[in-house]
């Protein structure tokens, strides 16, 4: 039976979004070809009519849940952007949560390709917390910038702390609420 381009497309799409959680949940080293197609409900004989390797599914998976993580950061302030990434539910749910706390590392040992898909998703990110006031002059949008800059670094810092530590230690949680507070409080001051 023919598989039309549509269905194509779709499986595709099922390759790219169980590899994004699966590399969120086990790092690019932690599952291999096989058995990522098996959990996407196909044969590792089929990966190759999609992707070239696998290092461009991971960048292609990267890039779909960097898009995802920022139209979902679209829709709130960057106080609740603080609430919600420094938090216990997604500290604990990796393979849903944010591609930049869960692979950063493993991006920094991967080929180009992958380290130019997170240059483009940090930006994106930064792009999508960016004050909508855009009448601000070059000086204060280069502050903004950096504000943003070292607020992300220390969202994805915190919460890779955090999974750093066993699950039911109280420093995982500490690291969460210490840096969620401080970077709140530094807001409404």
């Amino acid at each position: 039976m023919k598989v039309t381009k549509a269905q194509v497309r779709e499986n595709r799409e099922r390759i790219v979004e169980t590899a994004s959680m699966l590399f969120r949940e086990r790092g690019y080293d932690g599952i291999g070809v096989a058995e990522l197609m098996a959990a996407a409900g196909f044969t590792h004989g089929g990966f190759y009519k999609h992707f070239g390797s696998k290092a461009d599914l991971m960048a292609e998976a990267a890039a779909c849940s960097f898009a995802k993580s920022a139209e979902q950061s679209a829709e709130v302030d960057i106080a609740d952007f603080i609430q919600q990434y420094l938090s216990r539910e997604h500290r604990d749910a990796p393979a849903q949560g944010c591609t930049m706390a869960a692979l950063c590392a493993d991006a920094g040992r991967q080929s180009e390709l992958i380290k130019q898909t997170f240059a483009v998703g940090i930006e994106n990110q930064l792009a999508t917390l960016a004050d909508k006031d855009t009448d601000l002059s070059e000086t204060e949008q280069r502050e903004s910038r950096a504000k943003r800059i070292a607020a992300f670094a220390q969202v994805v810092g915190a919460l890779v702390l955090s999974r750093a530590c066993p699950d039911d230690s109280a420093l995982a949680d500490e690291i969460l609420e210490v840096c969620r507070a401080k970077m709140l409080g530094e807001r409404d001051s």
